[in-house]
């Protein structure tokens, strides 16, 4: 049985995922997104009360206005924007349906997925990097206690908190549980509270350290978890403190293994940076794209929805100047 093919497969349903898919509708190109959660699966998976750093301008695709309530749109209003993004264009994606092989074939591509099979003459990879969290590496991490995604305060009021990290998600879950009335300690390996800590936070979460109303070790890192206890080496020896819940917002990798199954190189250092073209982001294996943030290979934090929008402009206009390999 013939097999449904397409001119573009994008693999990842995420704003940069979809800014891909209205580039291909601009030139007249079959194309099919599938994404193995929700619509914007992250951005989903953000923390509810979460404002971003940029403002919505810098957040919209397909030249389609982003209109918020304030000048930093928060997760609730991103999430209706794009969803309002996908019924306009009436994209054509496939939801909770997950990519698991992708073959290359004389012409173009096989991709299997867990419902069905696709044939496509283009791959766009726009993956992301949050589905695979750092781990910790120390005994107790897998107890129910411990999470490396952070939802909502309420969960955790009038409770023993400790948070781990000293960056955005790590200040947020500290001051949103602290404020529904958890009690609050922070471990951070550094002297001080992470520089990319979104400036109008920063002052807030130093000052509830300073006054003593969160307790932060720095300089310090999680060396064991218990059911009711932590324990943390500290510069002047093993602290134990009291504990039940820890919420580990230890950063978010790319599934980079994936890349390399398909035959893409990556750099020989520790930012494993996929190999691609700056000019047309195809890869040293023709006819497979990057977009987004999985360009940056390990280095996360060099590309944001507003910095990488450009990248749909630029992999759609080299795909448009090829001849289709697969007739439809």
């Amino acid at each position: 049985m013939a097999i449904e093919s397409f001119d573009i497969i994008i693999i990842g349903g995420g704003p940069i995922g979809m800014a891909c898919a209205l580039e291909a509708i601009k030139k007249n190109l079959r194309y099919l997104i599938i994404e193995k959660g929700a619509l914007v699966n992250s951005l989903y998976n953000y923390p509810v009360n979460m404002t971003f750093f940029s403002t919505s301008e810098r957040l919209e695709i397909g030249g389609v206005p982003f209109v918020s309530n304030s000048t930093k749109p928060t997760r609730n209003e991103a999430l209706e924007y794009y969803r309002r993004v996908a019924t306009s264009a009436q994209l054509n994606i496939h939801l909770f349906e997950k990519v698991t092989e992708v073959i290359k074939k004389d012409k173009g591509f096989e991709v299997t997925t867990s419902l069905s099979k696709y044939a496509a003459s283009n791959i766009i990879i726009a993956t992301g990097f949050y589905d695979i969290p750092y781990l910790l590496n120390v005994p107790g991490e897998n107890l129910p206690k411990v999470t490396h995604y952070y939802k909502d305060p309420h969960f955790y009021a009038f409770q023993k908190v400790l948070v781990i990290g000293a960056n955005n998600s790590a200040v947020d879950a500290a001051l949103e549980t602290f404020r529904k009335g958890a009690q609050v300690s922070m471990v951070i390996r550094g002297e001080e509270i992470g520089s990319r800590v979104k400036y109008w936070v920063r002052p807030d979460i130093v000052n509830r350290i300073e006054e003593g109303s969160i307790k932060a070790y720095f300089n310090s890192t999680v060396v064991a978890i218990r059911e009711k206890e932590v324990d943390i080496q500290t510069p002047t020896g093993i602290v134990t403190i009291a504990n039940d819940w820890v919420i580990a917002m230890t950063g978010y990798q790319p599934d980079l293994s994936f890349l390399k199954k398909l035959g893409i190189e990556l750099s020989n250092d520790e930012v494993l940076k996929p190999t691609y073209s700056e000019e047309s982001f195809e890869t040293n294996v023709p006819g497979i794209y990057l977009a987004g943030v999985i360009c940056g290979g390990m280095n996360t934090h060099r590309l944001f929805i507003e910095n990488s929008r450009e990248h749909a402009v630029k992999i759609v206009a080299s795909i448009s100047k090829k001849p289709p390999l697969i007739l439809h």
